[in-house]
């Protein structure tokens, strides 16, 4: 019976890839629509402006627990490599505010960290409040969660994101040290598999994924739709940091507009943008999710096959 449906929803489907390439260009189309509403803005800045109060407690946060097994110093050197991720005007404030803490003495980085630990972790939960709500609001969820079980549920993202990101950070310097320290490179043809842009993306894909499943509505999202969605606000971060970073440097002199805080401004373009690329994952799911829905409601409705 299984196998007697999925011939008949072969035989059904067309096969035209003008009508795909219809469907695909539509499906866009109302994403990026979705992602211009006049209040997704207001989100985007939001969350902008959290992420920019935590992210700086949060690599004191890094820095005192790295101080605790190993030397400071090697773990800045080990973070200029995600500082890599970022545009090179951005990269300059995350590279300054590494080497400032791998030279503070040791009791004054704990003490930092016990401080950041407080400022970071209001901000992160202020921001992953405001980055689900703009989701739900792109989402058009029209059963929205309590006040106590909408900050839990970012609480969760929160507690989980930082779990996912450190797993993932240690297995990539670990990685690297490992065949830096003992000279082990079994794959050195397979520059990919050491670099942070690979594992970025990796990490971005599969970690988007689960928030648009589990997180942008009450009920789960589509698979389809959710890694869809992930895979491409990941390959959007990545363009949004070359493409920055081109325009900066081969285009546009921020410097001469505005002056000393350039790089502050370059860095708030970079994290504004990466947050535009989360949203329009969270756009392109919700409306892949609807194409499929249509689709399958569809191929429900229309005539069996005739029986042989």
């Amino acid at each position: 019976m299984t196998t007697r449906r999925a011939l008949g929803r072969l035989r059904a489907a067309d096969w035209d890839p003008t009508h795909w390439l219809r469907i695909g260009l539509k499906t866009l189309a109302k994403a990026l629509g979705r992602l211009w509403g006049r209040d997704v803005m207001l989100y985007t800045g939001g969350v902008s402006f959290f992420i920019m109060l935590a992210i700086f407690p949060a690599l004191a946060i890094g820095m005192g627990l790295y101080s605790l097994l190993s030397d400071p110093a090697q773990a800045a050197r080990q973070g200029e490599y995600l500082a890599r991720l970022m545009p090179d005007a951005a990269r300059l404030i995350f590279q300054s505010e590494l080497m400032r803490l791998s030279h503070a003495p040791l009791e004054a980085v704990s003490f930092q960290s016990g401080v950041a630990l407080v400022v970071g972790g209001y901000a992160a939960h202020r921001g992953f409040k405001a980055l689900l709500a703009g989701l739900s609001f792109i989402h058009d969820e029209d059963e929205p969660r309590g006040f106590v079980g909408f900050n839990l549920l970012a609480l969760a993202v929160l507690v989980a994101s930082f779990v996912g990101l450190g797993v993932l950070s240690v297995v990539f310097f670990g990685f690297r040290i490992i065949g830096e320290t003992f000279e082990l490179r079994p794959l050195r043809g397979a520059l990919w598999l050491y670099s942070e842009w690979t594992w970025a993306s990796a990490g971005m894909t599969i970690g988007m994924a689960f928030i648009y499943r589990w997180a942008m509505s009450r009920r789960p999202v589509a698979w389809r739709a959710s890694v869809m969605g992930g895979a491409s606000a990941a390959a959007l971060c990545i363009f949004a940091s070359w493409g920055l970073g081109f325009y900066v440097e081969q285009i546009a002199h921020l410097g001469a507009t505005y002056g000393s805080v350039a790089t502050v401004v370059i860095f708030l373009i970079w994290l504004s943008w990466n947050v535009n690329a989360i949203f329009f994952g969270g756009a392109l799911a919700t409306e892949v999710e609807i194409a499929i829905d249509a689709h399958e409601a569809a191929i429900a409705v229309s005539p069996s096959p005739p029986r042989s």
